[in-house]
């Protein structure tokens, strides 16, 4: 039932990322999944399932805003980031057991809302009780703890951390909508306030507001679709066992491993293909030591040398392992993973402008969701 590579993204849409928004969550969603409905060349009616991320939307209501008839199917998978990837697999596997035609995915987020992204985390009672009193709470905090892991393990320099984040302002100022253009250098790097050491302000995501959907649809059907089909080669999940949210940060044995290591291997048998056969990487980066870490944990370099990649220029405009090539949440726009899906679809479209990698025939996308990690291989209709 499977069968990788019958199912392609016909459509995208994204409303255009802004600090804070004056619009609903609901608004939002609206906006972005109308744009993708008609950038894939269709009607809402047309959609027949509907796959959302997270529970901020209810699919009823966008269907009833949007104007869509009976659908066949909804359902999540995983949260923000992982979910924005792990979409793809829902709407594939819908495809392909015929339980739908055609499946939009949409993501509303609002960072700014009272408490920031991650203000969820203090209604934790363990967190709340024992953690936030002593000072251990925040994302900065505890991704902080990773990379100075990380460097007690490997080394980890500014040379490393500063490639991650000064790679992904080069290619945000390709990136129109990219909201952090400001060229970044290592001096710069090294003169930015220090967050929670050792990272600092330009390894920490944007907060945005905003929204993005795509469409996925038979692959036979979108080739008649007004943009070249981007082919889903493989797509999935992977958890952690025995960890959750909660967990994670703090007792995790593991420590700084994701479950990146659990869907990368996955995604590559599906799609039959390996980290050497990929051309863009897309990956969730929250904050500059997690790109390194997947870059690890997929399969594109071994433990320990993600930092001596970051640092070589690799990961920039030019480089021989292109990342994150619309600018990611460190300096696009924080819409988790959605961001990443989105980039990827342009790159396999090749229209990307002056930002696109030449040649690019595949791309990994990758979505942090701790303790799930969704992964996703995008092809050119080949």
């Amino acid at each position: 039932m499977d069968q990788w590579g019958t199912s392609a993204i016909v459509g995208i849409g994204e409303t255009v990322p802004v600090r804070t928004s004056a619009h609903s969550e609901a608004q939002l969603a609206w906006q972005a999944s109308r744009s993708a409905i008609a950038d894939a060349g269709l009607r809402p009616d047309d959609i027949d399932a509907l796959v959302p991320v997270s529970a901020g939307v209810h699919p009823d209501e966008l269907a009833a805003a949007l104007g869509i008839g009976e659908y066949r199917f909804a359902a999540s998978r995983s949260t923000a980031g992982g979910g924005s990837v792990g979409g793809m697999e829902l709407a594939h596997l819908a495809i392909a057991s015929g339980m739908a035609t055609t499946v939009l995915v949409y993501f509303a987020y609002r960072g700014s809302r009272p408490g920031g992204p991650y203000g969820v985390h203090a209604l934790d009672p363990v967190k709340s009780a024992i953690e936030m009193p002593v000072g251990w709470y925040g994302q900065p905090v505890y991704f902080a703890s990773m990379a100075s892991r990380y460097g007690h393990l490997h080394g980890l320099d500014d040379e490393a951390l500063g490639g991650v984040a000064g790679a992904a302002r080069q290619w945000a100022a390709t990136t129109d909508t990219a909201l952090q253009q400001t060229p970044l250098d290592l001096d710069a790097y090294r003169a930015s306030p220090m967050i929670a050491a050792p990272l600092r302000r330009p390894d920490c995501s944007l907060i945005t507001d905003g929204a993005g959907a795509y469409v996925v649809t038979g692959l036979r059907r979108a080739r008649d679709a007004p943009h070249p089909p981007v082919v889903v080669a493989g797509a999935g999940l992977g958890s952690l066992p025995a960890t959750t949210l909660t967990s994670y940060f703090t007792q995790y044995p593991e420590l700084p491993r994701t479950p990146a290591r659990c869907s990368g291997p996955l995604v590559f048998e599906r799609a039959g293909l390996k980290p050497a056969d990929i051309d863009v990487v897309e990956v969730y980066d929250c904050f500059s030591i997690s790109t390194i870490l997947q870059l690890e944990d997929l399969g594109f370099c071994e433990p320990g040398e993600g930092a001596v990649l970051a640092a070589s220029g690799a990961l920039a405009p030019g480089g021989s392992r292109p990342v994150n090539t619309g600018g990611g949440h460190l300096a696009h726009s924080f819409l988790p993973g959605m961001t990443h899906v989105l980039e990827g679809v342009r790159q396999m479209r090749r229209d990307r402008g002056v930002g696109q990698v030449p040649d690019a025939e595949t791309c990994l996308v990758g979505g942090l969701g701790i303790p799930d990690h969704a992964a996703a291989i995008l092809t050119a209709d080949r």
